[in-house]
């Protein structure tokens, strides 16, 4: 009668010594399978110098371009403030022009002259009713 604590006769076991032997059929023998690794190992640290160089070639070529497109960004923004101001400047500009045209016949002792046009300060008794 077979024994029962064998372990040749538990399932695990069997399945522990089969991977044992798939692992020794696939385990690289001899020189051929270090002459392998060596190599591999080789063309991945050429592939990894080559990665670098070229990261450092276009680093430098990325820092070489930045003055010659900051230089033209920096016309861009010009243009469209230019062109802003055309847009804007126009309408402004002929109602400034017609305002000083029109008050030149008058009196000039309280025009004052700001930045957004000219203005003048008018006494039309609104202050004095406030003040009753």
């Amino acid at each position: 009668m077979p024994d029962s604590r064998d372990p040749r006769h538990n399932a695990a076991w069997r399945a522990a010594q089969q991977w044992q032997e798939r692992a020794r059929q696939t385990r690289p023998g001899g020189p051929l399978g270090g002459l392998k690794l060596l190599f591999l190992w080789l063309l991945f640290g050429t592939m990894m110098i080559v990665a670098m160089v070229l990261g450092l070639f276009f680093l430098l070529i990325g820092w070489a371009m930045m003055p010659f497109l900051r230089h033209r960004m920096k016309k861009r923004m010009e243009q469209m403030r230019a062109d802003q101001a055309e847009d804007v400047g126009g309408g402004v500009h002929y109602r400034e022009t017609y305002y000083r045209e029109s008050r030149r016949s008058g009196s000039h002792a309280h025009e004052q002259q700001v930045l957004e046009g000219d203005y003048e300060v008018r006494d039309d008794g609104r202050a004095d009713r406030s003040r009753d």
